[in-house]
């Protein structure tokens, strides 16, 4: 598959299901593949099979607060300052970049990077969604190390940061970002395609174009065509008549209610946040949570709404769906399950919770 001006639409909008509300503005993302396809050509993707076992690949994105990087562009160079810094420390060059995440317009943006490096992009991620700290990759449940971990912004500053582990990568990485203005560029989990084929979550590039002409395509409803294709749940259909955000160390925060509408009438859903969409609640009972995915659709325009947008008065319908087999592993929920972002209740997969209602 090559990703062109045909496709990457497509792209865009399976990225913003996947993002679960995070992962940065795709629109943002697509705008800039766009351009970059448009001046150097289609990008290919690639199965990690067809790459050299000792290949580097370099995972790569954008971190700090969504609602910064909606007005904060880049300014392109960012991806190739990455790679001098990565081929530098490694000592071999790049075969492939790869998304750090494939949620939002983290699984867009390296596809600009590497239209203007000639590279291809792996048909995988380092998530298969959007989480919001940084440690929180499949690499990470693999044992491959976060070091070196590289990071610039946009006017050029770069460091080359050493750690002890994943979760110091997050913590020194984020206050970092916040001092370039809360939005950098990184690159961290670098890895052979040997390690590759075993710790990332594979296929997420193709899926999120699956899932985007799904949405195009879909005559009826398509909001239920997506929970088909996801084997997910359609949580609520509804009005956004509250929303709460802040933004701390980075990170977006915040809670939006919405209330039932026609056959959903007479019940309200309440959606916990930080960057994403992390616990959705139904008269204080939690009906989804990490890591398991939740994700907010127009119920008019069929499009994916960020945390960010989220405003009073929209109509929207609300899914949940199954996050890959990885983050169900002891370690995986170690990682990214509720209790790892303070809440004091344990992951019970959607379907469980929905099989009890």
């Amino acid at each position: 598959m090559r990703l062109d001006s045909g496709n990457l639409p497509d792209l865009a909008r399976g990225c913003a299901v996947l993002g679960t509300g995070g992962g940065g503005d795709p629109e943002i993302g697509l705008l800039m593949s766009l351009q970059a396809v448009e001046e150097h050509g289609p990008v290919a993707v690639v199965d990690l099979d067809e790459l050299p076992d000792d290949g580097l690949v370099m995972p790569c994105g954008g971190l700090g607060a969504p609602t910064v990087s909606i007005e904060k562009f880049g300014n392109g160079a960012e991806g190739s300052r990455l790679r001098e810094y990565v081929e530098r420390l490694w000592g071999k060059p790049v075969v492939a970049l790869m998304s750090s995440e494939i949620g939002g317009s983290n699984g867009l943006v390296p596809v600009a990077w590497a239209a203007g490096l000639g590279l291809p992009v792996v048909d995988a991620d380092g998530m298969g969604r959007a989480f919001p700290e940084m440690q929180q990759a499949a690499m990470e449940i693999a044992g491959v190390s976060p070091n070196p971990a590289v990071m610039t912004d946009e006017r050029g500053n770069t460091l080359v940061i050493e750690t002890v582990g994943g979760r110091w990568i997050e913590r020194v990485m984020r206050a970092v970002a916040v001092e370039f203005g809360a939005r950098a560029s990184s690159s961290e989990y670098q890895m052979t395609v040997a390690q590759a084929r075993t710790a990332t979550v594979r296929g997420t590039v193709s899926l999120a174009v699956r899932i985007g002409e799904l949405i195009r395509t879909a005559s009826d409803d398509p909001v239920g065509q997506l929970v088909t294709q996801l084997r997910g749940y359609r949580l609520i259909d509804g009005k956004v008549v509250d929303v709460e955000r802040r933004t701390t160390g980075g990170f977006a925060r915040g809670r939006a209610t919405i209330e039932g509408v026609g056959g959903d009438a007479g019940r309200s859903l309440e959606l916990e946040i930080q960057n994403e969409n992390l616990v959705a609640r139904s008269s204080d009972r939690v009906v989804a949570s990490v890591p398991d995915l939740i994700t907010v659709i127009d119920a008019h325009a069929a499009t994916t709404v960020t945390t960010e947008r989220l405003r009073y008065g929209q109509r929207v319908s609300v899914i949940a769906f199954p996050c890959d087999p990885i983050w169900r592993t002891p370690r995986g929920v170690d990682l990214a399950g509720p209790r790892a972002f303070g809440y004091d209740f344990d992951y019970v997969p959607v379907e469980e919770l929905r099989a009890g209602t």
